[in-house]
């Protein structure tokens, strides 16, 4: 069955998203603000809108999939954006953003006569070009239902997480994990080179052991035991680190909110925010390694833990 789609927001994620959707026979009205992302997405058999308003107009199903809340937040409190579509439409809201302005995207559209459900997405630009991403969607099990075919489109795995935000409750738990697990894999190596361990050592006991970790064993943060990591390829990014900066920022304001004292999760977020404003700004999340190094390289020796 063909689905008519609205999709806002053509980047790299949402342009290979849109593709897909199109490639698997939807009807896909695209736009975005860059003229180029538009033309990317033109060359995939996405039909171009010249407004936002113009793409919701007669779609069945509206996903939008934004840098932050606030350009979410923006569009989703454009009445114009909300009154083009039908009354009843879907809209899926696959950014990553706090839960807050998840919720209050899907009251504004609810309050518009519209259904909602927020489904951020793990699985970085190689995920959104495979169609292998994992999705976490908040909303009403009807509205789950109705979108999980689109999301299978998309991606292989799509969870339902309960009520509107909590899609975006599990994408910062899962993220706040993740920066966690790759700062403890890169110190691990830090800690592996100063005691002469190679990496491939280090890498081979650790990745059957139970140090094992999606860190280590796809995105391991040193050249040489996984060819296809990032740093196998100069740290270009799958993930960026400024993406990671601001999940993991997201992460620490909700723990902040909760009065839950994380610190772990709060650390981590001061680590990768001061990366991605340096040397981290156009690298993987997992050039972290870096920062652990060069931190290591000041510390002074000799002091041990009784």
């Amino acid at each position: 069955m063909t689905t008519v789609i609205g999709f806002i927001g053509l980047g790299h994620m949402g342009g290979p998203m849109a593709a897909n959707l199109s490639a698997a026979g939807h009807r896909v009205l695209g736009f975005d603000l860059a003229p180029e992302a538009l033309a990317a997405a033109a060359a995939t058999g996405v039909e171009t809108a010249d407004s936002a308003r113009a793409a919701a107009a007669g779609a069945d199903v509206v996903i939008t999939m934004l840098p932050a809340g606030s350009h979410v937040l923006s569009l989703y409190r454009d009445e114009g954006f909300l009154a083009a579509a039908e009354p009843g439409t879907l809209f899926v809201d696959c950014s990553t953003i706090d839960v807050a302005d998840a919720r209050a995207a899907h009251e504004a559209a609810v309050a518009a006569g519209h259904r909602a459900l927020d489904a951020p997405v793990s699985g970085g630009v190689v995920g959104a070009e495979a169609a292998t991403l994992t999705f976490m969607a908040g909303g009403g099990e009807a509205e789950f239902s109705e979108a999980e075919p689109l999301l299978a489109v998309m991606g292989r795995r799509a969870v339902h997480c309960g009520g509107a935000g909590a899609g975006q409750a599990a994408k910062i738990c899962n993220n706040m994990i993740l920066g966690i697990s790759m700062i403890a894999v890169s110190e691990a190596f830090v800690l592996g080179e100063s005691l002469g361990l190679s990496h491939q050592a280090l890498y081979d006991v650790a990745s059957t052991a139970s140090g094992r970790c999606w860190a280590l064993t796809t995105n391991c943060p040193v050249p040489g035991p996984v060819p296809t990591s990032p740093a196998n390829h100069d740290y270009r990014p799958g993930f960026a680190a400024p993406l990671m900066a601001k999940d993991l920022g997201l992460a620490a304001n909700a723990l902040r909110a909760a009065g839950i004292d994380a610190a772990l999760g709060l650390r981590a977020a001061e680590m990768y925010a001061a990366f991605a404003e340096a040397s981290g700004a156009t690298q993987d999340f997992s050039g972290i390694v870096h920062a652990v190094r060069d931190t290591a390289a000041g510390a002074p020796k000799g002091t041990t833990i009784a």
